[in-house]
C-alpha cells in the first residue's frame, strides 16, 4: 500500500474542496442578498448536483483504493475522529444535493441545471415537507461547514505540528526518484 492517496483521490479531493467552499459562500450569499439571490441560485443548483455526482465517483474510488494508513502513534481517539469525520463528509456530500433536489421538488420549483435542462421532481409538491427539507438543508450546511473546518484544522495540525506525512499524502503524490546519472 502506498503512503499517498491515488491521483484520482487527490484530484477529486481538491476539486471538491474548492467546489464545497464555493457552495458554502454561495449559500451564505443567497441568504444575505436579495439582489444577488437569483443568479446565485442559478449557480447553486448545478454546482450542488455536480458535487453529488463527484461524491459518488469519489466514494467508488475510496472503496476501490484503500487510503494510506494513519501513523501508528496517533492516539486512538484521533483515529476514530478521523474515520468518523471522513465518513460524515461523504454522507454530507451525498445528502446535501439530494436534500436540495428533494426540497425544490417538494416546493414545486424546477431544478434547472443549464440551457433549459431540468431534473425531474423526486417528491410530490408538499409545502410542509418543503419547509422541513429547507430547514434540514440549512442545518446540514452548517454541519458541513463545521466538519470542513474541523477537517482543515486536523490537516494543518498534521502538516505543521505533527509533520507526520498525513497532509502530504493528500497534498502531493509520491516523490519520483531522480534518474540515475549516465556514466
Amino acid at each position: 500500500m502506498s503512503g499517498h492517496f491515488n491521483l484520482a483521490a487527490r484530484l477529486l479531493h481538491w476539486t471538491m474542496a474548492a467546489m464545497i467552499v464555493a457552495m458554502l459562500f454561495i449559500g451564505v450569499g443567497m441568504v444575505a442578498s436579495v439582489s444577488q439571490r437569483p443568479w446565485l441560485i442559478d449557480l447553486h443548483r448545478p454546482l450542488g448536483i455536480a458535487i453529488g455526482l463527484l461524491a459518488i465517483v469519489r466514494l467508488g474510488n475510496r472503496l476501490r483504493h484503500r487510503p494510506p494508513p494513519l501513523p501508528q502513534d496517533l492516539p486512538r481517539w484521533q483515529v476514530v475522529a478521523a474515520h468518523a469525520s471522513h465518513w460524515l463528509l461523504y454522507g454530507l456530500m451525498l445528502a446535501m444535493p439530494l436534500i436540495g433536489w428533494a426540497m425544490l421538488s417538494a416546493g414545486g420549483y424546477p431544478v434547472a441545471m443549464a440551457a433549459g435542462v431540468q431534473l425531474p421532481a423526486i417528491l410530490p409538491h408538499d409545502a410542509t415537507l418543503y419547509a422541513w427539507l429547507r430547514d434540514a438543508h440549512g442545518w446540514l450546511a452548517r454541519l458541513l461547514f463545521a466538519t470542513v473546518l474541523g477537517h482543515l484544522c486536523a490537516a494543518l495540525f498534521h502538516a505543521w505540528i505533527r509533520r507526520d506525512g498525513v497532509f502530504s499524502s493528500m497534498a502531493r503524490g509520491p516523490r519520483r526518484r531522480p534518474a540515475p546519472a549516465a556514466e
